[in-house]
């Protein structure tokens, strides 16, 4: 698993199971659980490049919906909703995508 290098499988898990139901995902939430808030920058650029599934420098809706499933394999869809969500508190130029830079302060919010 490319998260492997970055974070513990006991904080992937953990970050998980916190938000098993739908509707139950909080970005805030799972990046501190995950541990991504504490780590350094680099972590989190390599963070954003795992997430980055296309390679095109965003993260895009259709990304974001699959976000659980870079941590672990199966791991749940988020809801439209929770994608909705996640992507207007990342997106802060309004370009409808999250770059590496909105990324690391969403993380570090």
């Amino acid at each position: 698993m490319a998260f492997s290098k970055v974070l513990s499988d006991a904080d992937i898990t953990a970050a998980l199971d916190a938000c098993k139901a739908d509707g139950s995902f909080k970005h805030k939430d799972f990046f501190s659980k995950v541990g991504l808030t504490g780590k350094s920058s680099d972590a989190i650029k390599e963070a954003f490049r795992i997430i980055d599934q296309d390679k095109s420098g965003f993260i895009e809706e259709d990304e974001l919906k699959l976000f659980l499933q870079n941590f672990k394999p199966g791991a749940r869809a988020l809801t439209d909703e929770e994608t909705k969500t996640f992507l207007k508190a990342g997106d802060t130029d309004g370009d409808g995508k999250i770059g590496a830079d909105e990324f690391a302060n969403l993380v570090k919010a």
